[in-house]
C-alpha cells in the first residue's frame, strides 16, 4: 500500500469566518466540558448541515481525496471500510479540526493533571501536530467510513504512535430511518475491579460526539483514577451509513 505526504508539516493557512465557525462558536462547551467529565462523551447536536454531510459522504469514492483504504473484515476489525483522508485536508475537514482542537485542549489538559500524566498541549493545532511531525507521525488522521447492511465496527481505540491527544470527534453524515436502520454507536468503559458499562450515543444526521481516545479521569474516594474507554458501531440491519472521524494526533 502506497502513502502519500503532501507537506504535512505546512501549517494550516488562516482561514475565513464560515457558518462552521459560528456554529461551533453557539456551542455550549462548558456543558460539553462537564458531559466530557461526568461520562467520557458529549453530543454536538447539528455541527454540520445536511448538505455538508451529503457532501462529504458523496465524495467517498474520489480517490484523490485519501491516502489508503482500509476494508475492516481484513484485519479482524469488524465489516465495513474506511478511508484516511491525505494532506492537504478538504477545507471542511481542515476547517472543523483547527475549530474544536482548541476548545478541547483544555479539556484534554486537565484530564492529564488528574491523572498524573505530565504530558501538556498548546493551545493550537498546528502546534501539537509540530510535535507529532516531528516524532514520525506525519500521516493524516481523520477518515471517513462507509457501513452496509450487515456491517459494525468491533470495538477499539484509534491510538497512532507515542503522541496522542486524548480527546476526538465522530460526526454522523446518514439520517437513522431514512439512509440506513440499526448502525448505534456505541461506548464500553472498563473502571478497575469493575465490569464494563455499555452506552449506546443517539446521534442524528449531522450530529456529533467528543468522547475519550483511551482514557478518562475519574474522581474516587482516594482522588481520581483511569478508567479505559472504547467505542464502535453495532451491525446495520438495512441501508448505508457513513461517518466522518476527526482524530487531532497523527499516525507514524
Amino acid at each position: 500500500m502506497t502513502f502519500v505526504i503532501d507537506h504535512p508539516t505546512r501549517p494550516a493557512p488562516p482561514r475565513e469566518p464560515s457558518g462552521l465557525d459560528e456554529r461551533i462558536d453557539r456551542l455550549d462547551w462548558s456543558a460539553i466540558a462537564a458531559d466530557l467529565d461526568a461520562g467520557g462523551h458529549a453530543l454536538l447536536r447539528s455541527l454540520l448541515t445536511r448538505e455538508q454531510c451529503d457532501a462529504v459522504a458523496g465524495a467517498y469514492d474520489d480517490e484523490a481525496r485519501y491516502r489508503s483504504r482500509v476494508v475492516m473484515a481484513r484485519h479482524g476489525f469488524g465489516r465495513g471500510e474506511y478511508r484516511y483522508f491525505r494532506y492537504p485536508l478538504p477545507e471542511l475537514i481542515e476547517g472543523l479540526r483547527q475549530a474544536c482542537y482548541p476548545r478541547l485542549a483544555p479539556i484534554a489538559q486537565r484530564w492529564n493533571e488528574a491523572m498524573g500524566i505530565e504530558v501538556a498541549y498548546p493551545p493550537r493545532l498546528d502546534e501539537f501536530l509540530a510535535r507529532c511531525h516531528g516524532a514520525g507521525q506525519t500521516r493524516p488522521t481523520p477518515l471517513l467510513l462507509r457501513y452496509a447492511s450487515g456491517d459494525y465496527n468491533c470495538l477499539h481505540q484509534d491510538l497512532y504512535g507515542e503522541h496522542v491527544f486524548p480527546l476526538q470527534i465522530a460526526i454522523l453524515l446518514s439520517q437513522p430511518g431514512r439512509d440506513f436502520d440499526g448502525g448505534e454507536f456505541v461506548l464500553t468503559e472498563q473502571r478497575p475491579r469493575m465490569q464494563s458499562r455499555v452506552e449506546v450515543v443517539p446521534l442524528q444526521q449531522g450530529d456529533a460526539v467528543a468522547f475519550a481516545v483511551n482514557q478518562r479521569p475519574v474522581r474516587g474516594a482516594r482522588g481520581h483514577y483511569r478508567v479505559a474507554m472504547r467505542h464502535g458501531v453495532s451491525r446495520l440491519h438495512s441501508g448505508q451509513r457513513h461517518t466522518l472521524g476527526l482524530i487531532f494526533h497523527d499516525a507514524n
